[in-house]
């Protein structure tokens, strides 16, 4: 049993390395993404505005999986190949970022006007004021929601599975359907658990070091 344990370990754990792979991309692509579609979405030129609350409003009302589906089968139909990481990668990118973009302009609203007044006093101007001022604090508004949005994020890869990408859950599925044992999810859970403990404590340490903004 112990032996049949290690070898079963091994192969979700290196599985597990794509999950990794397509949560560390995803986070790094589509956190700016969303920054910059949040301050899109807050600025006065209305077409901008009107293209991303479009944006969003799409991908929040449409699931992540008809996306990935969308994505990898529907954009050939026009030409565009992707293989299936590129793919789904470019589906949670897409979807990910509308999310963290609505996050991020209730965070950056949340900030009281008298904090743009009194930079404008200083003699700041409308991006100083963004970067020194009202972005840390929103920062701080907004880590408990973007944490909670990467957890799920976390969840969410297992979709990709739809297209054929041999990640964490499909390679656990496929060995409990040819083994008939319940083992390889227990392992499966174990991992996806540590994953979330160790974003739950970097997050955790980051709201500590954000609270001088209080």
């Amino acid at each position: 049993m112990e032996s049949y344990i290690l070898q079963v370990t091994a192969v979700i754990a290196k599985a597990s390395l794509v999950t990794l792979e397509l949560l560390f991309l995803t986070i790094v692509f589509s956190t700016p993404l969303g920054l910059l579609v949040a301050l899109g979405k807050l600025s006065k030129i209305k077409l901008l505005k009107g293209i991303l609350d479009f944006y969003t409003y799409l991908i929040r009302g449409t699931p992540l999986l008809l996306q990935i589906l969308f994505v990898y089968f529907g954009l050939p139909t026009i030409g565009i190949r992707l293989d299936s990481f590129t793919a789904a990668l470019l589906a949670l990118v897409v979807n990910y970022a509308a999310y963290l973009a609505e996050i991020m302009r209730a965070g950056i609203q949340s900030i009281d006007k008298g904090q743009y007044e009194a930079a404008k006093v200083l003699g700041m101007d409308y991006g100083q004021t963004m970067k020194r001022i009202v972005i840390p604090q929103a920062f701080k508004v907004v880590l408990p929601p973007i944490c909670n949005e990467y957890i799920v994020l976390i969840k969410d890869t297992a979709l990709v599975s739809v297209i054929g990408m041999q990640e964490l859950l499909r390679a656990t599925k496929e060995i409990v359907a040819r083994d008939f044992n319940m083992i390889p999810f227990f392992i499966a859970a174990v991992i996806y658990l540590i994953i979330t403990a160790f974003f739950t404590t970097i997050f955790g340490k980051l709201e500590k070091k954000f609270s001088i903004y209080d």
